[in-house]
């Protein structure tokens, strides 16, 4: 899945958050769940893929990770549980 997207990385329910940007999801997904021990989604164990936005453009991905980055745990939390309210690996709906 080759187009920009926003994305949300967690270790568990309601446990770590990771937001990032990227324009190939389905390698950054790969690369998260790879676990590099020096990264911070590493160190934390971030391997579930809870959330995640498609955009047309790289500029308006960019332009929500950093909204959704600024805004609250509470925020956060809101938008995953909307759209993804038991938490399951969206990982498989994007490979």
């Amino acid at each position: 899945m080759k187009c920009p997207a926003v994305y949300i990385m967690a270790n568990k329910r309601n446990g770590t958050l990771y937001t990032g940007v990227t324009v190939n999801l389905a390698r950054r997904v790969c690369q998260h769940k790879e676990g590099l021990p020096e990264s911070f989604t590493g160190r934390y164990g971030l391997k579930t893929l809870v959330w995640y936005e498609t955009h047309a453009t790289m500029e308006s991905a960019i332009v929500r990770e950093k909204q959704i980055r600024g805004g609250s745990r509470k925020k956060k939390l809101t938008l995953i549980e909307t759209l993804n309210p038991i938490w399951r690996d969206l990982s498989g709906e994007i490979v």
